[in-house]
């Protein structure tokens, strides 16, 4: 495990919301990062959906503070997860989509920061950000000459892991009927024939776990951070739990339970709908041990979204356009939420400024009262002055990039790109992105351009190593992913 060093710093008093004031008293907050796997902003019962229930996620909501306005860092899965765990744009390190690129190693990460101030961390479900084997075959990547691919948790500041490299199917995950499409099926009669996924769990040390891996996928994950925190309770150790659910990425299966909920609808639907009420459950199955244990109301609560709803699914964007791969709103606006409840009654029911993945990072920094590496740059700030009425506007836009697409968020406008397409919105009077206004607002749309371009410079300058040498950029052996070098095709 890399070590850092730093100094801890004492936030302002004027804050109001200090760690520091409860690092004074032995009682560091706990930090919860939860994220869902391809669940659409539209795909929660707190963002109007009547289908799907998820009563405990909107009892959240209605408790905690909710994000109108929240980002994945991403429209794919691996680049957001980057993100979350380090404050910067998946692009400076060369995760430029799933299953390309790992987390490198020089990275500063949120566990590490933790870690360094006495926290245990652990990580639970989907990893995603490199492989966890090379011994055999698993998963997408894992394979014998993917020896330069391995990338554990332990090696990026988690004590304890539980986790496959990728997706698996969201009930009886290491398993798979012999006869499926991939994407739904009801849940396997038990004494039905089955084969293997062929995706694996495994721990912090790339050891495989083989026990309690059946029925629905969310209750196995959580089977895992309940223990984790009851040690931490125990040794009266503060802790971070980042708990990635596979739920609703397919393959999508219901536990029958859950099934039921919703019968009489297309398999489909009762399996996609099914998981995501089976994920609300153990999400309150959490904060429930969190109280019983003492320890709910210090305990920092973060859940989002990776990106949009898969195509083709019963998941939902609501109204916003386009959905996972997509830089539309529809593939990047996710449902998200923050509950602290020690500190609740000074936080506002809801933050409309854009927030993002990115952000986690910085945001916890200033939460707990720790002073960031500088020699990393960041792409993420503190949503905290958003949380305290302090200022209604990002200091910087928040930019986007996969495939050959991009785009720039300021607190009004929006500038997509793809290949010969430049768009402008003003998503504050049309979220939707129905008018184009790039010929109205020329200046505007040149301003934002002109950002991309120096923010694409920087990212490259990163990835090729500028901020922390080229031992990863060798072993990797990556080529800079160029959005605008199709531009013109």
């Amino acid at each position: 495990m890399k070590t850092h060093y730093y100094r801890i710093c004492l936030l302002s008093a004027s804050i109001g919301l200090t760690a520091g004031v409860f690092a004074q008293q032995g009682k560091s907050p706990n930090v919860i990062l939860i994220m869902a796997d391809d669940l659409g902003w539209g795909d929660v019962g707190f963002n109007g959906n009547t289908c799907i229930k998820t009563p405990f996620l909107d009892q959240m909501a209605t408790e905690g503070t909710v994000f109108t306005n929240f980002y994945a860092g991403a429209p794919l899965s691996s680049p957001t997860r980057a993100s979350v765990l380090t404050g910067r744009n998946a692009f400076r390190m060369g995760v430029f989509a799933p299953n390309i690129g790992i987390l490198r190693p020089e990275e500063h990460t949120l566990p590490e920061y933790l870690h360094d101030l006495g926290y245990t961390t652990g990580h639970f479900g989907k990893w995603h950000l490199g492989t966890l084997t090379c011994t055999e075959v698993d998963a997408n990547r894992g394979r014998p000459e993917n020896s330069h691919l391995v990338n554990l948790p332990d090696e990026h500041g988690y004590d304890e892991a539980f986790v496959t490299e990728s997706k698996v199917p969201t009930c009886d995950p290491m398993f798979a009927p012999i006869e499926n499409n991939g994407r739904f099926w009801d849940c396997i009669p038990q004494g039905a024939s089955r084969k293997l996924y062929g995706t694996y769990y495994w721990d912090a040390k790339g050891q495989k776990v083989q026990d309690n891996l059946n029925g629905d996928d969310s209750r196995v994950v959580m089977d895992r951070v309940l223990p984790f925190i009851s040690r931490a309770v125990k040794k009266k150790q503060p802790f971070l739990a980042t708990v990635w659910f596979h739920t609703p990425h397919l393959p999508c299966v219901a536990e029958p339970e859950y099934a039921k909920m919703y019968a009489g609808l297309s398999i489909e639907e009762r399996n996609y709908y099914g998981c995501i009420t089976a994920m609300d459950a153990q999400i309150r199955r959490l904060v429930d041990f969190l109280k019983q244990k003492g320890v709910y109301e210090n305990t920092i609560i973060f859940f989002c979204s990776d990106n949009g709803p898969e195509l083709n699914t019963p998941g939902t964007a609501g109204q916003y356009k386009g959905k996972k791969r997509s830089l539309y709103e529809g593939g990047i606006r996710v449902p998200s939420l923050m509950l602290w409840q020690a500190q609740q009654h000074k936080l506002p029911k809801t933050v409309s400024v854009p927030c993002c993945t990115s952000d986690y990072l910085p945001t916890v920094a200033q939460l707990i009262g720790f002073t960031l590496d500088k020699k990393r740059k960041l792409d993420g700030e503190s949503f905290m002055p958003m949380l305290l009425g302090e200022s209604e506007h990002r200091n910087t836009p928040l930019v986007f990039c996969s495939d050959t697409q991009a785009a720039v968020i300021s607190d009004r406008y929006k500038l997509y790109v793809n290949k010969n397409t430049v768009e402008l919105y003003d998503l504050e009077s049309d979220p939707y992105e129905k008018m184009n206004l790039c010929n109205d607002h020329i200046e505007i749309a040149d301003s934002l351009k002109n950002y991309l371009h120096i923010q694409m410079d920087e990212f490259q300058q990163s990835f090729s190593g500028k901020e922390y040498g080229i031992k990863s950029v060798e072993r990797m052996k990556q080529k800079w992913h160029d959005i605008f070098a199709e531009k013109n095709n």
